[in-house]
C-alpha cells in the first residue's frame, strides 16, 4: 500500500478531496451539519484517513506531532484569538442540545479532514517541487473550496466573503504549519473555530471579512518572517 500511494500520490490526494467535497455536500443537502448522519459519515471518514496514514507510515510527514517553534509563534495565542472570532457578537443558542453536539463532533471531524486533506495531502505533496507554489495552492484550492456552499442551498454574497477569508485562513494554518512543522494546531484551530459557528451570534460583513483577513495574513506573515526553519 505504501509504494502503491507514492506511485499514484496526486491521483490518492484528488481522489480523497472528491470523496470528501461529495460526501459533505450529499450530507449537508440531506441532513445538514447539526444532524446524527452528518456526525456519523465525518467520524467514519476521518477513522479511514488516519488507518490510510499509518499503512503509509506518514504520522509524522503530515504533521501528527507536537509542534516546535512555540516560542516564536507566540505559543500560538493569535490562532487561540483568532478562533473565538465567531462569537465576536456574542453567544445565541437557538439550536436543540442534541444538534449542538453533532455539530461539535461534525466540525471536529471536517477541521481534521480539511487540515489533513489541504495541509497535509496537497501541500506536502507539491511541497517537494515548488515551495512557494504549493503554499498558494493550498491556499486558494482551500478557499475556492468553500464554493460547493453554493449548491448546498448558500446566499451568494456570504459564500463569496467565505472564499475570501478562507484562503487567507488557509495561508496562514499553511505557514503554521510550515514553521512548526505540526498540523496539530491547525486542526484544533479549525475544529474550534467551525464548531463556534453555531452558537454564534455572527452577522456576515464585508468589515468582518476584512478584519478576519487581515488578523489571519498578519499573523502567517509575521511568522514567515519571524521563524527560521
Amino acid at each position: 500500500m505504501e509504494s502503491l500511494f507514492k506511485k499514484h500520490e496526486t491521483l490518492f490526494t484528488i481522489g480523497l478531496i472528491v470523496i470528501y467535497v461529495v460526501m459533505n455536500s450529499y450530507m449537508i443537502q440531506n441532513f445538514g451539519y447539526t444532524s446524527l448522519a452528518s456526525a456519523i459519515a465525518n467520524t467514519v471518514l476521518s477513522i479511514l484517513i488516519v488507518i490510510l496514514i499509518i499503512v503509509i507510515k506518514r504520522i509524522k510527514y503530515y504533521g501528527l506531532t507536537k509542534a516546535e517553534h512555540k516560542k516564536e509563534l507566540l505559543f500560538f495565542i493569535p490562532l487561540i484569538i483568532i478562533s473565538l472570532f465567531n462569537l465576536r457578537y456574542g453567544i445565541t443558542i437557538a439550536n436543540k442540545t442534541h444538534e449542538i453536539i453533532f455539530h461539535i463532533i461534525t466540525m471536529i471531524n471536517v477541521g481534521f479532514i480539511e487540515e489533513i486533506l489541504f495541509r497535509g495531502f496537497l501541500f506536502k505533496m507539491m511541497e517537494k517541487d515548488n515551495l512557494k507554489t504549493a503554499i498558494i495552492v493550498s491556499s486558494i484550492t482551500f478557499g475556492l473550496g468553500h464554493i460547493v456552499n453554493l449548491l448546498n442551498g448558500a446566499d451568494l454574497v456570504p459564500t463569496l466573503l467565505q472564499v475570501c477569508y478562507a484562503i487567507a485562513i488557509g495561508y496562514m494554518l499553511v505557514m503554521v504549519f510550515i514553521k512548526s512543522k505540526s498540523l496539530i494546531p491547525c486542526i484544533i484551530f479549525h475544529g474550534v473555530f467551525n464548531s463556534l459557528s453555531i452558537i454564534s451570534s455572527n452577522t456576515s460583513g464585508y468589515i468582518s471579512t476584512i478584519i478576519l483577513m487581515l488578523l489571519t495574513i498578519g499573523y502567517g506573515y509575521y511568522i514567515s518572517r519571524k521563524v527560521k526553519n
